[in-house]
Order: C-alpha cells, then structure tokens, then sequence
C-alpha cells in the first residue's frame, strides 16, 4: 500500500498561486503565461500573493480573482507612470 504524505505548507501556497495565476488569466481571457510573466515583472508573486496567502486563501474565487485583476492593473499602471 502506498503512503500518502501531506504537502508541504510551501507546497500548498505554490499551489494557490498557480490558482491564482489561472484564475486571473481565465477572467481575463488570455493564457496563463501572460499573466504570470505580467505579475512576475510589477513582483505582485513574491511581494504580495506569496505573502498574503493567509488572508487570500480565505476570500471566495469571484471575489479573490476580480481583486487579483484590479492589484495587477494598479501595479502595471504605477510602474508605468
């Protein structure tokens, strides 16, 4: 019989933010990559969805995804002011 082993909390944060990425990118309608390479240049993985996995995990999808959109387009638009 094989043994089942909990993940890692890394394990499942990086799993969220793959949620996260994923659910962005299909609210946005474009792939996945696009939007990770777009959240990896303003640092939104690493300063702020890594982070704040705590508060995050705990909003419903519709609500996390349409706030993820909204952080994003607001980081873009300051780094490129």
């Amino acid at each position: 019989m094989e043994k089942y082993s909990e993940p890692s909390k890394d394990e499942i944060i990086m799993a969220f933010v793959a949620s996260c990425i994923e659910s962005v990118a299909d609210g946005l309608g474009v792939g996945y990559r696009e939007i990770f390479e777009r959240m990896d240049k303003v640092g939104m993985i690493d300063e702020y969805i890594y982070p704040c996995y705590e508060t995050l995990h705990s909003e419903s999808r519709e609500n996390l995804t349409q706030s993820l959109i909204e952080t994003l387009d607001r980081w873009e638009n300051e780094i490129n002011a």
